[in-house]
């Protein structure tokens, strides 16, 4: 069993290591690991100490062999500097919670296509639509959010058949 890296502490590929190597041993050394990953170890360490920012294809390379995808998402919306500008963090949360939330925000779909078609109708939103046309840009949001995080509930949950 390898020790704790404390000046990894906090490091999201390092603790996603360390989570990993809950459930296969050889996670437990960064040698073995990066074996497995199919990346150097001198790379491997100098990712988890935050010396280096790993490339896209490493992270994903990472991800797949923690079976961790929310790395992707934790390194598009932390780490890349255009991703962190443009990408919202997706919550990992379980399905029955995620399958409620979503249920939740589609209850006002129908009242939401309404207004959509009120406001669009002179292809203009006006002064006195504003108000309710950002509204419904933040339901939308919201229902955005949940179904990219279900989407990685499924890749995370799905793909192990």
């Amino acid at each position: 069993m390898g020790r704790k890296a404390t000046k990894a502490s906090g490091n999201i590929f390092y603790e996603a290591r360390e989570e990993a190597m809950k459930k296969n041993d050889a996670f437990s050394s960064r040698e073995r690991a990066a074996s497995i990953i199919g990346i150097d170890r001198t790379r491997l360490a100098r990712i988890e100490l935050s010396e280096v920012l790993p490339y896209q294809e490493e992270v994903k390379l990472i991800a797949r062999a923690y079976d961790r995808p929310e790395l992707c998402n934790q390194y598009c919306t932390t780490l890349c500097p255009l991703g962190s500008m443009t990408t919202k963090k997706v919550r990992m949360d379980n399905l029955d919670r995620l399958i409620l939330n979503i249920l939740g925000s589609l209850k006002d779909v129908s009242e939401i296509k309404d207004s959509l078609i009120d406001i669009s109708a002179d292809g203009l939103v006006d002064k006195s639509e504003r108000q309710e046309f950002m509204r419904i840009l933040e339901i939308l949001s919201e229902i955005s959010d949940l179904t990219n995080s279900l989407e990685l509930w499924a890749r995370k949950n799905l793909d192990q058949e």
